[in-house]
Parts: structure tokens; sequence; C-alpha cells
């Protein structure tokens, strides 16, 4: 065998793919081998003497040599090395054969042997010898995936998008980094050995207390330690609820439109999903409702609604506890950024209204801090505390212990509470000067809701043919992200037809022009809609998904 007019075909073949001269002999002999040019019991040079032959280093070739011989396409005997005979794992793409003669008669006997009856046995030959007849790649076959999986859709996401206005991420700039460095080496050095081993399922106790502590001072949540449970977020602790809370099949409801993770959850739980309707004031459930789709559980965002903004008055807030107490179902609040209140007086969680509430509370200093810290936490009521301990203690995932005692730290010692403040004068400013850009540049098209908390507010377009999915899109491409409203229906058309703008990250200097450049495309599009006619970026789409096929 000649190797040096191998070796440099091959090389010619594929040198412009950049692979260094290893890689190059590698798959060389690798593919002579495959391919049979290189035949089961064929003797390769000695390793110096191919080094010379092809002007290499002998280490290149020991590389190559050592890399067939893991992968099973050489031994090494007394003779040197030697080419394998090949197996079905390593020979890629080699096809099954079915076994002939004695072998199939003996499926054959095991197939009437196992399944009992001449006819199941000829099934069973028939299919080995059907299998002589066509290849079968060693691929393993696709897995199905479960309903639950297959119950899911594409949700408009937050944390792999880039732009201005991306709902849900807060000033990142704004976080006193250095501060909470300090907090977390300080945690680390003082970490015990017990501390060491898997922690609490429950969460650390020190990070619990100073939760509870907060949340009794500054959302009137009437809870003490035992109550809280602590997650990897909001997404892990609505999933953790909706398991933990509700059988297969049971109904939640959840609001229309709401947010897209909890309906997530809830088609992953296998739950049935009701959208409830949504107004101006935040979920508004029907007579109806209650008498024709009962539900076991009630997912709700009553502080600063998602996606709208809106915020539930006290006077439904203590209906809704009502009629959920008489239905024997169970609230889902979700207060996931309630902290940021710009206009009035904040109201108290659902959860505190009354001692009996049947109320879960949700939150997560995502927001609040920043998203990778990946803390949040579930507040259940006291006569559900043993139960839910018990579950997480069977279920839970648990580390992170010095994360956790950092944030006890950072609550405990006053350096949240000033975070907050700093945070709210600033996502302030930002609110009124996003405001005051749309009803200067939309106002003729569009109305504004839910800026009186949070970090994000809508805008409704005041013709609901405009294409909220198109303006979207078209705002990508000038590298504003905001969420179409209609993307967080969750059943049926929901009515509400606009956009959906967080503010956090924007500067309150840039949001004019920002605003400029997304009225420019919403006035666009409004122009098309009430012409029933294409827009040219539309017409450019359309055609360019054509031409792709």
């Amino acid at each position: 065998m000649d190797f040096s007019l191998l070796f440099n075909g091959y090389a010619e073949r594929h040198g412009d793919a950049g692979w260094p001269r290893q890689r190059i002999l590698h798959e060389c002999l690798r593919t002579a081998i495959r391919d049979g040019t290189l035949a089961a019991g064929t003797r390769l040079a000695a390793s110096r003497a191919l080094a010379e032959e092809l002007g290499v280093a002998r280490n290149t070739v020991l590389y190559a040599y050592d890399q067939l011989t893991s992968e099973g396409y050489v031994v090494s005997d007394r003779r040197g090395t030697v080419v394998a005979t090949l197996t079905a794992p390593a020979a890629e793409g080699a096809a099954w054969r079915a076994p002939q003669g004695r072998a199939a008669a003996k499926a054959a006997e095991a197939a009437r042997t196992a399944r009992g009856g001449v006819a199941k046995a000829a099934e069973a030959v028939e299919a080995v010898r059907g299998g002589a007849t066509r290849a079968v790649g060693l691929g393993a076959a696709p897995v199905s995936l479960s309903q639950r999986v297959r119950n899911l859709r594409p949700l408009p996401g937050e944390a792999d998008r880039m732009g201005a206005f991306v709902p849900g991420v807060p000033a990142l700039e704004h976080f006193p980094i250095t501060l909470w460095r300090r907090m977390l080496e300080r945690a680390l050095r003082g970490m015990t050995v017990l501390q060491l081993n898997y922690g609490d399922p429950a969460g650390e106790a020190p990070l619990r207390e100073a939760i509870a502590d907060h949340l009794r001072a500054s959302r009137g949540v009437l809870c003490d330690a035992s109550q809280v449970f602590i997650t990897d977020g909001t997404q892990s602790s609505l999933d953790l609820c909706m398991r933990a809370l509700a059988d297969a099949g049971e109904t939640i409801w959840i609001e229309n439109p709401g947010y897209g993770g909890a309906l997530a959850a809830a088609r992953a739980a296998g739950l049935a999903v009701a959208g409830i309707d949504v107004d101006d004031d935040g979920i508004a459930p029907q007579p109806d409702d209650w008498l024709l789709r009962p539900p076991k559980l009630i997912y709700t965002t009553p502080s600063h609604q998602y996606p709208i903004g809106s915020v539930l008055g006290l006077r439904r807030r203590h209906g809704l506890i009502e009629a959920a107490r008489a239905a024997g179902a169970l609230i889902i609040e979700d207060d996931y950024d309630s902290e940021f209140r710009h206009d009035g007086a904040p109201l108290h969680a659902m959860q505190g209204l009354a001692p009996d509430a049947p109320v879960v509370y949700l939150g997560t200093f995502s927001k609040t801090m920043f998203p990778s810290l990946r803390i949040g936490f579930v507040v259940v009521p006291a006569w559900l505390a043993g139960d839910f301990a018990q579950m997480r203690a069977q279920s839970s995932a648990r580390g992170r212990v010095a994360e956790q005692l950092a944030l006890a730290e950072f609550l405990r010692s006053g350096h949240f509470l000033r975070h907050l403040r700093r945070m709210r004068r600033l996502y302030r400013q930002r609110r009124d000067a996003l405001v005051a850009a749309l009803q200067k540049h939309l106002g003729s098209v569009a109305t504004v809701h839910g800026g009186s908390a949070g970090m994000h507010l809508s805008l409704r377009f005041n013709d609901a043919r405009i294409d909220d999915v198109e303006v979207t899109a078209q705002a990508e491409r000038h590298g504003i992200a905001v969420n179409a409203l209609s993307q967080h229906d969750t059943q049926g058309d929901s009515g509400w037809k606009g956009l959906m703008l967080g503010y956090a990250q924007v500067p309150a200097e840039q949001m004019e022009g920002l605003v400029k450049q997304l009225a420019a495309l919403i006035h666009l599009a409004a122009y098309a809609a009430n012409r029933s006619i294409k827009t040219p970026y539309q017409h450019a789409r359309r055609t360019s998904g054509r031409s792709r096929r």
C-alpha cells in the first residue's frame, strides 16, 4: 500500500477544511478502512516509518493510530498495528442483516414459544426475514416525547432576546455587583462542613426567615418561615405548584391574555386550561365561568397583570377570594414585580387579605435583583406547609447554599430595600419618559395601559385589525424587542391587540428616538389595516418565504 499517495490524495481533497495534519491522517486512514481500501488484517506501517514516508512528525502518526485504536478500527498485536475486522458499531452506516438458516429457525421457535400459535410465530419469522431486505441504520430510533410535552407551544421568550424594550429584564448595570460579590465571598468563607452536604429541601433557614420578615413588612403577607419554600425561580415555582396542587385533567384558570410560562406549566402537568378574560381592572371571571368551568386552581397576577399591566382592585380581590373558597379552589398569586409601584399606594398581597385565604403566593428575585440568581419562593397556607415540606423532601433539587446565605444577608442588612428604592426612582423616570413619547407619537392609534407599577406597560392598538405579530417582527429587525399582546392569548382570541414594552433597561434619554422608530412601523401597519392592503415589508416577507421553499 502506497500510504503517501493515499494521504496526499486525501489532503488535497480536504485540505481547505483547515484541519491539522494529525486529523487529516486520522480521517484518511479511517475512511480507507471503512470503504475497504485497507482491508481487515492489513498491517499498517510502523509509526516511525510512516512518519518519514509522509514527511510528518511521529507524534502525528501516533495520534492517528491511538484514535483508530480507541474507535476499534485497528488493533495492536505482535505484527504491529493491524486493521481490525469491523463490527457493526465501528462501521458507521453499516446495514444490519437478518439471521438466515439456523438463526432464522431459532427465531421462529422462540416466537412460537413466547407468543403461542403458528400464526404469530410466522409473523415473527417474517419480521426477522424482512429485515434482510432493508438496511437498518445504527442510530437509535426516534423516541416519542410525552403527550404533555407535545401539548406545549412556542412562547414569546425574554431571556434569549436582545434589544430595547425586552420585558422582564431589570436595569442590570445598576445592580451593586461589588457589594453582592463581597457578601457572596463572606458566605463562602463562613460555610461549615455541614453546609457542604445536601441542603434543606425547603431552602436555607436564614433565607426563609428573611423572606418571611420582608413579606410581612412590605407586602402584608401572613406567614412564618415554615410556610416559605425556596425554588429556582417563578417557572420552577409554577411547575411545583401545578404538580402538587392539582391532578391531571383538573381545571386551572389562567388570565387571558396571560403569562405563557403558567400556560406551559399547566399543560406540562396535564391540567385543563380555561382562559379567563382580563379587562382594565384585571381578571374578570363571569358567573357562567364558575358554573360551567369550575376551577381547582386559579392563576393570577393581581398586582401587575401580565402582560396588560392592570391592577386588580380591592373589591375584586375580596370577591375572587370568597368565590374561590366557596368553590374549593386555590388561588396562585404571582407577585412577580409588585415591589415597583409608581402611582398611588400599593395594595397588599391577596394572600394577606384574610388569615384563611386559599392563596399560594409566588415571588422571585429575578426582577428585583438579577435573573441569573435563579432564586424564587413559594408561600403556602399554614395547613399545607407539612405536606408541601414532605413532597419537597422527596423531589427537590438542593444546593446553592452560598447564594442563599448571601441573599439572606442582603435582605437582613437593609441593602435590598435601599436597592429597591433606587430602582423605583429609576424605573419611574423611565416609565414617565416612555409614556410621554408614546402619547406624543402614537396617541392617535394606541392607548397605554398598565404603567402604574412594575417594569413594563402595554400599548393597545385602537384598531384591532393591526397585525401586532407583524409589527413585532419588523421592530426586531430594528433592534427593538417588544412582545405582541395577541401572542399571550391563553385560549381563543382575548381581543387584545398591541405591544408589551419593558422599559427597565432603556435610559430615559433614549425613549424618544426608540419610540419614534417604533411609531413609524405601527403607523405603517395601521395604514395597511385601514386600507386593507399589504405593506411593502409584508409583501417582501411572503416573497422571501416562497423563495426559501
